[in-house]
């Protein structure tokens, strides 16, 4: 029912489109396998056993130039590890208020990336799947509103925009699907480009909630804390309302044949049990006419500060001046919340470096068939997990 909802709702807003003013229609579409090397073993949602979902997808796109500086665009995009169900990706309004100013309200896409603009055109890349460590947030887009301004610094194009807006969605962190909301949240992205040279600096704030009783083991620590009446603790692992800050520095160079990428990018949710996370990449490539060959390095590095532990302490003083333990309840022998809320902290610990080979190979003028080998050495685990992906890109 909500298919026929959705069609129906498609159709109500591009007819009056189609007799006011004429309507683009483009799309792009991915179609990839990929397997781990690994018995056993699993990376970026790929197994041991092929999958060609995963990194599948397609979508449309529809625009429709309204005339006097306003227009109007929509995204229905349909990933294979959502079912290919069809879902609004993009859909929003933009009036142009100059010839270098725009300003944008609905539902867009987060300046966090240098290729967040087309993150899902895989056609406008060279690697089969952008660098993980630092393109690892799970949600693109929030609902608001962007100005955009560009203009010329001598020799430099410049692009600087402005986002303000929400997000309401579920969040990959403790759990597969925990509900969250990014309230008013505020950003700037700024780019500098001359012929060869790209140089991009982004900042966003955002006050962060994360429900996090989808995690049995969390919701039992968070209550027990709060049972000896220990809410500053408590509101330490708690996600509500806590202040967070995303910032990304990244430059480009496409000289001759040379191509290279790099970007390093840190985001922080203050006073909860998430660490702080620093990552980046270095990718280096060379063009051979339609062939092009690349060599990508990833490191992450999350961590808590030191001072976030050991902050519950192992007793307390109760009204009549005797010392109490401050335990899990009938635990024998006796568990402290202490020990607990250190291990929920230390779980968070990630350090890992990646290396990758890609090959791209432009057989058609709107297509691109890509491979490429990757290998992820976990420096907490030991483990190393080997990832082949391979298939085609392209646009219509």
């Amino acid at each position: 029912m909500k298919k026929v909802y959705l069609s129906l709702l498609t159709c109500m807003i591009f007819i009056p489109f189609f007799s006011q003013a004429e309507v683009r229609i483009n799309g792009f579409a991915s179609i990839y396998g990929g397997k781990t090397l690994d018995n056993d073993e699993s990376i970026y949602g790929y197994s041991d056993d092929i999958d060609w979902q995963n990194g599948s997808l397609f979508a449309v796109q529809l625009s429709s130039d309204l005339s006097e500086g306003l227009s109007a665009t929509a995204q229905i995009l349909a990933r294979g590890n959502n079912d290919f169900n069809a879902e609004f990706e993009w859909a929003y309004l933009t009036y142009s208020i100059s010839d270098n100013a725009q300003i944008s309200t609905g539902k867009m896409r987060i300046p966090f990336y240098r290729y967040s603009d087309f993150l899902d055109v895989g056609y406008a890349y060279r690697w089969a799947k952008p660098p993980q460590s630092v393109y690892n947030l799970n949600f693109s887009t929030y609902e608001g509103v962007s100005y955009l301004y560009t203009s010329y610094l001598s020799e430099w194009d410049s692009s600087l925009q402005l986002i303000y807006g929400a997000v309401d969605t579920e969040f990959s962190a403790i759990t597969d699907s925990d509900k969250g909301q990014l309230k008013d949240t505020f950003g700037v992205n700024w780019s500098l480009s001359n012929d060869w040279f790209t140089a991009r600096l982004a900042y966003l704030v955002t006050e962060t909630t994360i429900d996090l009783s989808g995690s049995a083991e969390l919701s039992a620590l968070i209550g027990g804390l709060q049972a000896y009446g220990l809410t500053g603790q408590s509101n330490n692992i708690e996600v509500m309302e806590d202040d967070s800050y995303f910032a990304a520095v990244g430059i480009g160079i496409n000289y001759e044949n040379i191509l290279l990428d790099a970007e390093y990018t840190e985001f922080e949710i203050d006073n909860s049990i998430f660490a702080k996370q620093q990552q980046y990449y270095i990718s280096l490539g060379y063009q051979f006419d339609s062939v092009t060959l690349s060599l990508t390095y990833e490191n992450n590095d999350d961590e808590n500060s030191r001072d976030q532990f050991n902050q519950v302490p192992r007793a307390i003083t109760g009204p009549n001046g005797i010392e109490i333990p401050v335990v899990v309840p009938n635990s024998e022998p006796a568990i402290y919340l202490q020990d607990l809320t250190n291990s929920a902290l230390a779980s968070q610990r990630a350090s890992s470096d990646t290396y990758s080979f890609a090959f791209k190979y432009d057989f058609h003028t709107s297509a691109t068939f890509k491979a490429q080998l990757t290998k992820l050495e976990d420096d907490i685990t030991g483990v190393n997990t080997g990832l082949l992906i391979f298939g085609v890109d392209l646009v219509f």
